[in-house]
């Protein structure tokens, strides 16, 4: 690839606890000649009570090393939340697990969603903020040891009166730990859908979160919040074009060639598509080609 995007794949099927689906679904990325797969590892079932399970972990490596991708990282837990004050204990409990985890699979990322919460009686965003940035920097330290980064991606606000960072908000966080074993991980998707919502500039919130970011999640949508809470078949949601619906590169109207001709990221940045595998793997071979025509229009600007 290049100095700034090091290697484009896939996110994998996650499974139902038993293993069966992990060593199919990396062959089928590995199959694209993607040279990146990102492991949806909270679905494995591999931690208990914040701790490994040795044999599950073992059985685990042995799929793994069978794929030899260029970059290998791992989603952390989707309630993962620093902003989880009654379970902010377990909270950190499981992530330290995940950054053994990130180590003993030789995967240098794990990626770990932004907080949110219900303001409590007598407590402001700054309160929320501090509990946040102060177990990050904890984890930092960590992720050091084992030479992992951790990714804060951004997420959207999903309910009323809920306290959620903004993508610019994220990359201040990011910032003020100050510690190369934290990055920001752009959603485009979801920065899309929450700049919708509050009114805020889409292009503008990527500009402010790109010059700290080392991981990317590509998937297009059209940046409409879900004002629908039930559909029968998935399909209908992308008639509709609402909500974060996971689509292949091109299918929404996220403008891509136009983000990648003006922001750059940091060295060593993965991209991963984190389109629907089991909804649009025929769609799979298109999708890299073209995120790697991304990859390059922002290499030949670096090197420009």
């Amino acid at each position: 690839m290049n100095e700034i995007i090091s290697a484009v794949g896939f996110c994998n099927r996650t499974g139902k606890g038993d293993l069966s689906t992990l060593d199919a679904s990396l062959r089928e990325i590995a199959e694209t000649g993607a040279d990146a797969c990102e492991i949806g590892i909270y679905g494995e079932e591999i931690i208990t009570g914040g701790r490994l399970i040795e044999d599950r972990l073992q059985r685990v490596a042995d799929i793994t090393r069978q794929y030899p991708f260029k970059k290998l990282s791992l989603h952390g837990q989707i309630v993962s939340n620093f902003m989880d004050r009654r379970h902010l204990g377990l909270q950190k409990k499981v992530v330290r697990a995940m950054l053994e985890l990130c180590n003993r699979l030789e995967a240098g990322i794990l990626v770990h969603h932004s907080g949110a919460a219900q303001l409590a009686d007598g407590e402001n965003a700054a309160d929320l903020d501090r509990m946040e940035r102060d177990a990050l920097a904890e984890m930092a330290g960590i992720a050091g040891q084992y030479g992992v980064r951790i990714a804060l991606e951004n997420i959207f606000t999903t309910e009323s009166g809920q306290y959620r960072q903004t993508p610019s908000q994220v990359a201040e966080t990011v910032r003020s730990i100050g510690s190369d074993n934290v990055v920001a991980l752009i959603d485009f998707s979801h920065a899309y859908i929450e700049a919708t919502y509050r009114g805020l500039d889409f292009r503008e919130q990527l500009r402010a979160m790109a010059p700290v970011t080392g991981h990317l999640h590509v998937h297009d949508s059209f940046g409409l919040p879900n004002s629908m809470k039930h559909f029968y078949h998935p399909a209908e949601a992308t008639a509709l074009g609402i909500g974060d619906l996971h689509l292949p590169v091109g299918w929404g109207d996220i403008p891509w060639e136009d983000i990648f001709s003006e922001l750059t990221f940091l060295p060593d940045t993965t991209l991963i598509m984190e389109i629907n595998a089991e909804r649009f793997a025929d769609q799979q071979p298109a999708c890299l080609e073209r995120a790697r025509a991304l990859a390059a229009r922002l290499g030949l600007r670096a090197a420009a």
